[in-house]
């Protein structure tokens, strides 16, 4: 089922309206019926054995778990591997065998997703921070809820459990503020993702013939059109949610006005970033291998840098694993994982030699033109990144760099032949334009996040709807109707266009 189409707004508006039928305590029946459905009906519906087994496994293991004495640490770790063995070995299983065979497996919907998030949640009640489920089918909507398994985002259940079996009347602003968030979210996906998607696709399918300043457009045409993509899922997940009254965690913050890249990956793939330091980074410190490899360390090269390497090297597998979850293939491996690795690297090592030049140079590292120099910086660096990750392979993204640097033809930029790349002057008028607004809009909530910092409050990301909701009402509907039509009139469609095909939804 296409989460943009009108058959999933009706089936939607269908859940919603059971969902505010019935008696609040019965509510979370409707979203579990409602994501077997959504599931049945998003292609093979055979496949839905696969979460199913992963839920009756985390159930099962959570509930052994809660028979065993605490004390009885050889059980405890005995149920700890059959967890993990069991839900990391399906996803394996069938995401990574092409490592090992040329078959194609088919995956389920959200294979990543829902194995992280049941995962997640039985190593948080393993570490004794959260409570086990008694309820097998409660358990299922934790591990299966439907929005959920488009693209995430992943689920931290100790924090969601308690909003996702209370009751909750109907109320206006959730519904209001839920479906303006799904039309921002419908505005980057029609609008932007998918025309930006039609000139990275032509650059990165025929690097030989458009080499030069042509890569450069067709990689930064690919960096928009999978933020686009990717956090126009995510506005629209939230806005399903925020209907139901449940508020799911933010899975992005401005990420392009970033810094570093360390603080890029705080602010892109958020939920992913925080999975992967709670249950990977810091166990992994802890563990007897890295904990005598740092012993080793400080004895030879000293206290500070010992530890700095022990660090460098957890956060090596740490970024190998980021790239292992995207995908089963050395690219994301490299583009996703390790050469963000070693860019934080090179940066934390270079960062005295960068120092003493700023200061020979009379440079104030703390102006905004050197602030300005590291947003680019930082954006260049994943712009680089993103050419393996949509590349077909790495020595197809190598010879694409390679193609960047060494043909110089940069008047192709102005003399029109950009127009030769799928769309011509209107739509990639209708882009910019888009793209304009979308800056304008992140700049207002980079605004509003600072304005709510310096107060001492956390910023909930509803600023810009309560910036709209607080105008008067002609004023109010003429901005909500002029985006609405904005979307019908410019969004693309086409003989098989499927706008559900979300970048990550098959991660």
């Amino acid at each position: 089922m296409e989460i943009t189409s009108f058959f999933f707004l009706c089936f939607l508006a269908i859940v919603l309206i059971l969902y505010y039928l019935i008696p609040g305590k019965l509510q979370w029946v409707v979203l579990l019926a409602a994501s077997v459905a959504f599931y049945l009906l998003s292609g093979n519906g055979v496949l839905i054995i696969y979460p199913i087994i992963a839920i009756f496994v985390t159930w099962i293991s959570m509930h052994l778990l809660s028979k065993t004495d605490k004390s009885a640490l050889v059980k405890r770790r005995l149920v700890l591997s059959l967890e993990v063995v069991v839900l990391l070995g399906i996803l394996a299983g069938l995401k990574y065998n092409n490592f090992i065979s040329t078959d194609s497996i088919i995956a389920p919907l959200g294979l990543s997703f829902y194995t992280f998030i049941l995962l997640g949640y039985f190593l948080d009640v393993y570490n004794n921070i959260a409570e086990p489920e008694e309820s097998f089918f409660k358990t299922a909507l934790m591990g299966m809820y439907f929005p959920v398994m488009i693209s995430g985002p992943i689920l931290r259940m100790r924090d969601l459990k308690k909003d996702f079996f209370s009751p909750h009347k109907l109320d206006y602003n959730n519904i209001t503020f839920g479906v303006q968030r799904m039309l921002w979210g419908f505005f980057k996906e029609l609008v932007i993702s998918e025309r930006l998607g039609v000139i990275a696709g032509t650059v990165f399918n025929n690097d030989t013939e458009y080499p030069g300043a042509y890569i450069w457009v067709g990689a930064l045409c690919f960096t928009f059109q999978l933020y686009a993509n990717f956090s126009g899922c995510m506005d629209i997940v939230i806005g399903i949610s925020e209907m139901f009254g449940l508020k799911l965690p933010e899975n992005f913050d401005v990420p392009f006005m970033t810094k570093s890249i360390s603080e890029y990956w705080r602010k892109w793939h958020i939920t992913l970033g925080e999975w992967m330091k709670e249950h990977v980074f810091y166990p992994l410190l802890r563990t007897q291998m890295i904990m005598k490899l740092g012993k080793k360390l400080r004895d030879k090269f000293g206290k500070k840098k010992g530890k700095q390497l022990t660090t460098y090297v957890a956060m090596f597998i740490l970024w190998f694993s980021v790239g292992m979850w995207h995908g089963g293939a050395l690219k994301y491996v490299i583009g996703s994982g390790l050469l963000h690795w070693f860019y934080i690297v090179f940066g934390e090592v270079t960062l005295p030699f960068w120092t003493k030049l700023f200061t020979r140079f009379h440079i104030d590292m703390k102006s905004r033109v050197a602030d300005g120099v590291r947003i680019v910086r930082t954006f260049f660096l994943v712009n680089i990144g993103n050419v393996f990750f949509r590349a077909d392979s790495v020595p197809h993204a190598c010879r694409m760099l390679k193609e960047a640097v060494t043909t110089w033809n940069p008047q192709v930029l102005v003399n029109g032949s950009l127009f030769e790349l799928g769309l011509d002057w209107i739509d990639c008028s209708v882009a910019l334009i888009s793209i304009a607004i979308l800056i304008i809009v992140s700049l207002y909530q980079l605004h509003l996040e600072k304005e709510a910092e310096n107060k001492g409050e956390s910023y909930d990301y509803h600023g810009v709807r309560r910036f709209i909701a607080s105008k008067n009402i002609i004023l109010r509907w003429i901005i909500l109707f002029a985006a609405l039509f904005y979307v019908i009139l410019l969004g693309q469609y086409g003989p098989g266009y499927s706008a559900a095909e979300f970048i990550y939804q098959n991660f």
